[in-house]
């Protein structure tokens, strides 16, 4: 049996999530029809609003059910731009920061090119971290041009963490909306919209145990962007299409079983990290634990090996049944070194000489142990075949 270290990539359907998607699938029921079939749908969609509301801690109305992360983050921030720039058309500034995921970075580098969007990097440094303190800078020169702040709460690569409260309290005063990818960080570290001071913020669902194809934007009632998908005017307006409730019901109940479970199993997976950090510190001097003085997530362990290629490694560990990844699942199969290491400063060379383990709900000892022991022989043949770069 392989053993499984991709949890960043996809997370194992849980079984109670699997019992709830297959019960209510059986449901028959348009949730906009208004006869008794399609409200008892309805009434199950609204439950999961509910209770997806509670686990992230924001009011239920501000809930807006996608088909998934990317989806989300399409919306947040190209709904956001199109929303300010309407308002005021010289509001054509999007801040944030070259270590964002391609979900983030593709619609912002579209609405550049085609809408007249001007986007500011904020500089990271090489342990992640994102200068927080040229954002203030820039704010108190340059407001008035700024249609919104789009940052990460953690990378999904790194599992650096960014201060969001302070990115918030930063804009709050300018009337600034925030809009963060929070994927990688629900149901791994405590979070809270209604606290946070964002205006958007994007979840999915296969990332905590839930079904593919589920994900939320959770949009401030105070906030209006423009939508993407236009027809029926279901979500609030902002997401037209008939809503899946089964999917609704199914991530909801992922939702719940992550955040209840989430004290414990953070300070379990902090161990198992930890063992492994130390594992892999002990096997070779060659490995170089990135961004290991940031503030960074419970579960990610990312690091870099001098002489051999990501690649290489991955296909080595996986030859003895060890799965890991080099960064994003998106990018998997795309040849090139991580746009994240680059942007905090490494190398080519350095970038294209990474792995990230991830480790979850089944993550165990004797995985950890299983990867460590299969590390030396496909670093040896790594290191045999070479950087391709």
């Amino acid at each position: 049996m392989s053993v499984y270290l991709d949890y960043a990539a996809t997370t194992p359907l849980r079984k109670e999530v699997f019992d709830c998607y297959v019960e209510h699938l059986q449901t028959l029921g348009n949730p906009s029809s208004v006869h008794s079939s399609g409200q008892l749908v309805r009434q199950a969609l609204e439950e999961a609003r509910e209770s997806l509301a509670k686990s992230v801690d924001c009011n239920r109305s501000e809930v807006i059910f996608t088909a998934g992360g990317t989806e989300s983050v399409n919306l947040a921030i190209k709904g956001l731009f199109w929303q300010r720039v309407g308002e005021d058309s010289k509001r054509k500034v999007i801040i944030s920061a070259a270590t964002e995921h391609h979900a983030s970075l593709d619609p912002m580098e579209w609405l550049e090119k085609h809408d007249g969007a001007e986007i500011l990097w904020l500089p990271v440094d090489r342990d992640g971290v994102i200068d927080l303190d040229f954002l203030e800078d820039y704010l108190q020169e340059h407001h008035e041009n700024v249609a919104f702040v789009n940052l990460m709460w953690a990378n999904n690569e790194t599992g650096v963490i960014t201060d969001i409260n302070r990115v918030t309290a930063m804009t709050k005063p300018c009337g600034i909306p925030v809009h963060s990818d929070s994927i990688a960080t629900f149901g791994h570290i405590p979070i809270s919209f209604s606290s946070s001071g964002l205006s958007a913020m994007s979840v999915s669902a296969h990332k905590i145990g839930g079904p593919v194809g589920a994900g939320a934007l959770i949009v401030s009632r105070s906030t209006k962007l423009v939508s993407i998908i236009h027809g029926g005017g279901q979500e609030r307006g902002m997401r037209s299409g008939t809503m899946n409730a089964p999917v609704a019901k199914a991530f909801a109940v992922a939702a719940e079983l992550a955040v209840s479970e989430l004290a414990e199993e953070h300070l379990r997976l902090e161990a198992l990290r930890d063992k492994l950090v130390q594992g892999v510190k002990n096997i070779t001097p060659l490995a170089h634990h990135t961004a290991a003085k940031s503030p960074r997530m419970p579960h990610n362990a990312h690091f870099t090996f001098d002489g051999c290629s990501g690649d290489s490694l991955l296909f080595l560990l996986d030859q003895q049944g060890v799965c890991v990844s080099v960064g994003s699942a998106c990018q998997a199969g795309v040849n090139g070194p991580s746009h994240v290491l680059l942007a905090m400063g490494r190398t080519e060379r350095e970038a294209n000489g990474c792995i990230r383990m991830t480790l979850g709900k089944q993550s165990t000892e004797a995985d950890v142990d299983a990867f460590l022991s299969a590390l030396p022989k496909a670093l040896d043949g790594a290191l045999r075949a070479g950087l391709t770069t």
